[in-house]
């Protein structure tokens, strides 16, 4: 099996994610600014990936499973680093949001497959907004610090807070759409 570009694009990304958790801890000054633009690298990197894979036709099988787990992993890790350092309740639920969603939803998407259906279940337009909300919260909550007298953590939390509520509506969208298929399969169910 030849690896495609975007394939090591995406092998990069999950090589990323404890250099950043390690930039981010590490007590030198301005790590934490490393650490946010590492985490704008990887989601810069994960939408080349996928222009690349669509545009140049360099899609495989391989690419098209290890993406989602690059981009859960990402956010997952994330996530846990921005609680361990505000382990308030807010930054524990809007977290639990956001990784019970990715959990659901991958499950969800799996057992629509199962059943030949995954078509069903692919990203709306609310999903996308999810996501953008969702990295540029991620990118403020790691850079911590004012800039410019601009409260840059606050700005962070509330827009992981609109990133939750897209979460949710995302979500359930897909349910919705799923739906119909989970009501029919269970009739067929002894």
């Amino acid at each position: 099996m030849a690896i495609t570009l975007p394939t090591w694009l995406t092998l990069l990304r999950i090589l990323l994610v404890p250099v950043l958790v390690i930039s981010f801890y590490s007590p030198m000054a301005g790590t934490n600014v490393i650490a946010a633009i590492l985490f704008v690298f990887i989601a810069l990197t994960d939408w080349l990936d996928g222009w690349l894979a669509r545009r140049y036709g360099m899609t495989s099988a391989f690419g098209a499973f290890l993406d989602p787990v690059a981009d859960k992993l990402t956010v997952t890790v994330v996530l846990f680093v921005i609680v361990q350092q505000d382990p308030s309740v807010l930054m524990a639920m809007l977290a639990a949001v956001i990784v019970g969603r990715e959990i659901s939803i991958s499950a969800l998407r799996e057992w629509m497959a199962t059943i030949g259906q995954s078509t069903r279940v692919r990203v709306a337009w609310v999903g996308k907004i999810k996501t953008i909300a969702q990295m540029v919260a991620l990118t403020l909550l790691l850079y911590r610090h004012d800039f410019l007298g601009l409260p840059i953590y606050t700005l962070g939390r509330w827009l992981l807070v609109v990133a939750a509520v897209l979460t949710l509506w995302s979500g359930f969208s897909y349910v919705r759409a799923a739906w119909p298929h989970m009501q029919d399969h269970s009739r067929r169910s002894p």
